[in-house]
């Protein structure tokens, strides 16, 4: 079976890595090598992470994708980060470890059943977060992250309708902040409706020193008994800023990896999941589909390659460069 069949088969490249090699320093020989970038998410595995050229949010990732001069992009992350990496880079090799980590916020959004969504309010703007398909970033108005959402949606003039998608927690949230109403859609991320409020609160009981910081994505009654909420790297700054010593986490754990690193005299808890797990923790299956021999094989074949047809890119483009344009 050649690569490219391994990949239409099933979404990447299986092939067994040298025995006698060392993987990191391989990554980073071939990195130099090829002129490739990699970039990362702040929930992929911390040992990708430390290989990275750049590692932080969406919003971050997306700035990074737009600036940089490699010849070949490493995304480690998840498929939309990729279309998002490619629509900014039409001329440039976009590639990722696996083209099975998708996004079960993506993912709730089909972009037919948006279209007939999008055509009951044909004078509302869409704002879409980044967390989704090209298809669905070619019918919006403009992109947000949950770092630039309330700043997105405030420049928009309060008299016109806001169709906000596809996190209606993220949706939720920016609407009561801004005090304006918004059409949502229902999608939701699997990662952060499934943290256990239970389990939090015991959790909470045990340690009544911490304090619970909250991604937006979360379950309204978690916000709502968050001491903070914010965004990945929001989450991220309040950590390494705050006087305080001991913090629970209600966000996907990977991003505990650099937290720890920036703040090593803190004591920094996951919140848990409704589903036990190893790390009893909330973990996307998807981003912890990228491991280092994916990495590897990557890089090496080139493959998994992103393409997103030009007549979508060009679409999703606009509202891409809208959202990028409002956050410099």
């Amino acid at each position: 079976m050649t690569p490219e069949q391994e990949v239409t088969k099933i979404g990447y490249i299986s092939r067994s890595v040298p025995k006698n090699i060392d993987l990191k320093e391989e990554i980073l020989r071939m990195k130099k090598e090829k002129n490739a970038v990699i970039l990362a998410h702040y929930y992929v595995d911390g040992e990708i992470q430390d290989l990275a050229d750049f590692v932080g949010d969406s919003l971050g990732l997306a700035q990074a994708a737009e600036q940089t001069q490699a010849d070949m992009i490493v995304f480690c992350g998840v498929h939309f980060m990729g279309e998002t990496a490619k629509i900014l880079n039409p001329n440039k090799k976009v590639v990722i470890p696996d083209l099975n980590a998708g996004c079960s916020l993506a993912d709730s959004a089909p972009a037919a059943e948006f279209a007939a969504f999008k055509a009951q309010y044909p004078d509302a703007l869409v704002v879409s977060y980044i967390n989704c398909s090209a298809d669905i970033k070619a019918m919006t108005d403009i992109i947000c992250t949950s770092s630039n959402a309330l700043k997105v949606v405030e420049s928009i003039p309060k008299d016109k309708q806001i169709i906000f998608a596809p996190d209606a927690n993220l949706g939720r949230f920016v609407s009561k902040k801004l005090d304006r109403e918004l059409i949502l859609w229902d999608g939701a991320c699997i990662v952060h409706i499934d943290i256990s409020r239970e389990k939090l609160a015991k959790l909470r009981a045990e340690n009544p020193d911490a304090l619970l910081i909250a991604h937006p994505e979360c379950k309204e009654d978690i916000l709502l008994a968050a001491d903070y909420v914010g965004s990945t790297t929001g989450l991220l700054t309040f950590v390494e800023k705050s006087e305080h010593k001991k913090f629970i986490v209600a966000t996907e754990a990977g991003i505990l990896h650099k937290m720890k690193i920036a703040n090593p005299d803190k004591v920094i808890i996951p919140a848990p999941a409704n589903e036990n797990n190893f790390c009893a923790c909330s973990e996307c299956p998807y981003m912890k589909m990228n491991t280092l021999e994916k990495l590897y094989n990557c890089m090496y074949y080139e493959m998994p390659e992103i393409h997103v047809p030009e007549e979508t890119r060009i679409k999703a483009l606009k509202a891409v460069k809208a959202m990028l344009e409002i956050s410099k």
